[in-house]
């Protein structure tokens, strides 16, 4: 099975501005303990889109997760958006039509996506204005997200859903920006084959990786350097140095990227039975589901 030598967490945030307060990164190698990676100004969704450019132009062997999700669901309608012509097929695709959409968005913001007169049918974008083919309730989930509510893994939200602290459809949808800006320059578990070196992103729910650091459901942020520290330690992490803030996308990527560190040697994560090929092709998965 692959080995890694460093792992990364990126906490991600649709929010419109530039450098959205909820874009958070920790990296840690073998060793630990987990750190931050904390430019000034803060980071944007640019500077994460070249700083993976200069990670795949130096090859380094570094799995990096990534907190949204990377395609819309499929299966459930045979179709990513239902009875729209320009409905793409694969998630390449998928992420090419929605960068060339909001091409004149900035900040990779995906506001034109939602606002484009077929795009904004498949939405709930508040209480008052719901598209017509908004499947209503949760909304739609791929067949990962719906197993993790089943199996009771997770609780993902609908990418269809636009409202509310648990959302993540702008989120999703400004990272698929992202990735088809990559352009292929870093390869993408499952969509993609693991090359034997060089980084490689996965998807990650930062839920699944503090559960599993002990924090209780329910009640999965923590927001201080005690619960930090007793996190990471149950996860068998040092603590890391002193944060200037504890808010909870920091100690996520920190509690996720240490995480992965152990999860990454895991094989059964890597190959969950329920992925069927055309799940991964379609779809793609949540790393850590199983």
């Amino acid at each position: 099975m692959r080995k890694y030598s460093q792992f990364a967490c990126v906490d991600w945030s649709g929010a419109k501005t530039e450098r959205p307060t909820g874009i958070a990164v920790a990296t840690m190698n073998q060793d630990g303990p987990p750190s931050l990676l904390a430019p000034h100004p803060r980071w944007s969704r640019a500077d994460i889109r070249d700083w993976l450019l200069k990670l795949a132009g130096a090859r380094t062997d570094i799995l990096i997760g990534f907190d949204l999700s990377m395609a819309l669901p499929f299966f459930d309608m045979n179709a990513y958006l239902p009875q729209w012509d320009a409905s793409p097929t694969t998630p390449r695709d998928l992420w090419r039509l929605i960068d060339n959409i909001c091409d004149d968005d900035p900040h990779l913001g995906s506001s034109s996506f939602v606002a484009h007169p077929e795009g904004k049918r498949h939405f709930r974008h508040s209480k008052n204005h719901i598209g017509d083919l908004f499947e209503g309730g949760t909304g739609r989930l791929r067949v990962v997200e719906q197993h993790q509510r089943d199996t009771k893994q997770a609780k993902s939200a609908s990418c269809f859903n636009l409202i509310g602290a648990a959302q993540v459809g702008k989120s999703s949808l400004t990272g698929m920006r992202m990735l088809h800006q990559l352009d292929g320059a870093i390869p993408i578990w499952p969509f993609d084959p693991i090359p034997e070196s060089g980084p490689v992103i996965v998807e990650i729910y930062t839920t699944v990786a503090a559960w599993a650091a002990g924090l209780p459901k329910g009640r999965s942020k923590t927001r201080n350097r005690a619960g930090l520290v007793q996190a990471l330690k149950t996860l068998g992490s040092p603590a890391p140095a002193r944060l200037a803030s504890y808010d909870d996308h920091s100690t996520d990527a920190l509690i996720t990227a240490a995480w992965m560190q152990q999860a990454a040697q895991d094989e059964r994560l890597w190959k969950p039975p329920v992925m069927t090929a055309e799940i991964a092709e379609k779809e793609g998965w949540t790393f850590g589901i199983i």
